[in-house]
């Protein structure tokens, strides 16, 4: 007798849509996505007339830190590395023995500190190449911020026995950051290589 030959049955296609997208949502589900990094900033009021007026800086007021396409920092015409950028700045903001090489003190009226020696028209002016890595920029605006908050640590320290992030009163923050204001301007991107512009 002739054995009949059995057809092979074909494979049911009607669930492999919901099982793809099964595995679709596993796979968003599971994985983790990078996320943007950025800086928290407020931008400036906008100028209450139209009119832009230029105002005079006097150089002593001015740190310019510039970050070149090779990721090399120059702070105030040296180069330093990352770690020595932070006591620069320090130094900048706060000067102590009020230097003539350092900016400009003047008395201002704080609350809670009453009439005080502070640089108040001091600014920190970063540069950076068009070919500076993201991560330099972010490092460097990082340890700019860290200075200042350094010094308001150790001013909020002194006066309220608390770290500046620790104070809860909002005019005490306010008082803080009235005596060391952070003033980080920044300029356009550059090739500072290139003769054409």
């Amino acid at each position: 007798m002739a054995r009949k030959k059995r057809k092979v049955p074909g494979i049911n296609g009607a669930s492999s849509a919901d099982i793809a997208f099964m595995l679709l949502l596993f796979f968003l589900l599971t994985t983790s996505m990078d996320t943007d990094q950025g800086l928290p900033r407020r931008l400036p009021r906008p100028p209450e007339t139209n009119k832009m007026e230029e105002q005079q800086v006097n150089k002593r007021n001015i740190l310019t830190v510039m970050v070149s396409s090779d990721n090399r920092i120059m702070c105030a015409s040296e180069e330093v590395s990352l770690a020595q950028l932070r006591e620069r700045a320090k130094e900048f903001i706060e000067n102590p023995n009020n230097s003539e090489t350092l900016p400009e003190k003047e008395a201002i009226d704080i609350p809670f500190f009453g009439t005080q020696m502070v640089t108040a028209n001091h600014i920190i002016s970063l540069q950076c190449d068009r070919g500076t890595r993201y991560q330099t920029y972010i490092d460097v605006q990082n340890e700019l911020a860290a200075a200042y908050n350094d010094l308001r640590d150790v001013i909020s320290r002194r006066q309220f026995d608390k770290p500046f992030k620790g104070l809860d009163d909002e005019d005490q923050r306010q008082a803080v950051m009235k005596y060391y204001p952070q003033k980080i301007s920044e300029a356009e991107p550059q090739r500072y290589g290139d003769k054409k512009k």
